[in-house]
């Protein structure tokens, strides 16, 4: 016996909406990967906030373990 193909009785709605983390995660991943590449060097030239610095180097020596 024969199964029978499963149609589509409503047709997509035009507007569809992606969930949070569609966008979330591709920024997060964007701004990780540039502070990667900026370097702890480069982040403490360029502000003179020491915290923030400290902050980038937590950041890179947790993603590098």
């Amino acid at each position: 016996m024969a199964a029978r193909a499963h149609t589509r009785t409503h047709p997509p709605a035009s507007g569809t909406r992606l969930p949070w983390w569609a966008v979330a995660l591709p920024a997060l991943a964007f701004a990780v990967l540039l502070l990667m590449i900026a370097g702890p060097g480069e982040a403490r030239a360029a502000t003179g906030d020491p915290s923030v610095t400290h902050l980038v180097e937590r950041i890179q020596q947790t993603l590098s373990h």
